[in-house]
């Protein structure tokens, strides 16, 4: 039984690798014969994507993207968030943890320009914090929308430690949808050497946790949208 259940395995498997390589072969195929206005139809589709981009970049810029900046009033806050897609907002204080968060987040604003990145002297936002109910400090503050949607709270879901590497919280930002993470982007040595912490458990741990989506709140938390 365990024979044929295998060899029905392989067969499947088998048929399967073959539709692929016949669907690359049709793709080559089509490449090789392409003619001028083929390819010149190509081309020209390139470059209304690279002017596309080239704009959407212009219009990120223009609304604050690409600079980690800090903002002094919850007037401000609201007005950041105002018609934005993505917004991480690090509610800080001036000690050594949040310090650390800084150096993160400004090597993650360079790197995703299509997010916008803010922080917030907690102290100055009281509304902001009981409405978020933040209770540690630093709390990063995932904005989608408008909507606050999810928290990344202390170090605890990038491994406990100061010392980590900023694809952690790359990869904790992409999962909640905050960021475009690619995995394999290289970000610095903001932490210890990507590399070097990546590897074996570390990076098991660190994938463990962004699994489990992010610190536990309040079955009576409200989902923060400000209304």
């Amino acid at each position: 039984m365990e024979a044929q259940m295998q060899a029905l395995v392989e067969q499947q498997l088998m048929s399967v690798a073959a539709k692929v390589e016949e669907q690359v072969d049709n793709e080559m195929h089509r490449l090789n014969n392409l003619d001028g206005e083929d390819i010149e139809k190509l081309r020209g589709d390139r470059i209304k994507q690279m002017k596309k981009a080239a704009e959407k970049r212009a219009e990120w810029i223009a609304k604050g993207h690409g600079e980690y900046r800090e903002i002094y009033t919850e007037k401000e806050f609201f007005a950041e968030m105002k018609n934005e897609r993505r917004m991480v907002c690090h509610f800080f204080r001036d000690n050594w943890p949040c310090k650390v968060m800084d150096k993160h987040l400004q090597a993650l604003t360079q790197k995703h320009i299509e997010t916008k990145f803010v922080k917030i002297n907690a102290e100055k936002a009281p509304f902001l914090v009981d409405r978020l109910k933040i209770w540690m400090l630093p709390t990063l503050a995932v904005v989608k929308n408008e909507k606050t949607t999810d928290y990344i709270v202390g170090f605890d879901e990038l491994g406990g430690v100061d010392e980590f590497p900023t694809e952690v919280l790359a990869m904790r930002l992409g999962a909640a949808g905050a960021i475009e993470y690619k995995e394999g982007e290289e970000y610095g040595t903001a932490g210890y050497s990507n590399k070097a912490m990546l590897g074996g458990n570390v990076r098991e741990q660190r994938v463990s946790a962004i699994r489990k989506g992010g610190a536990a709140r309040d079955e009576d938390d409200e989902d923060s949208d400000f209304d």
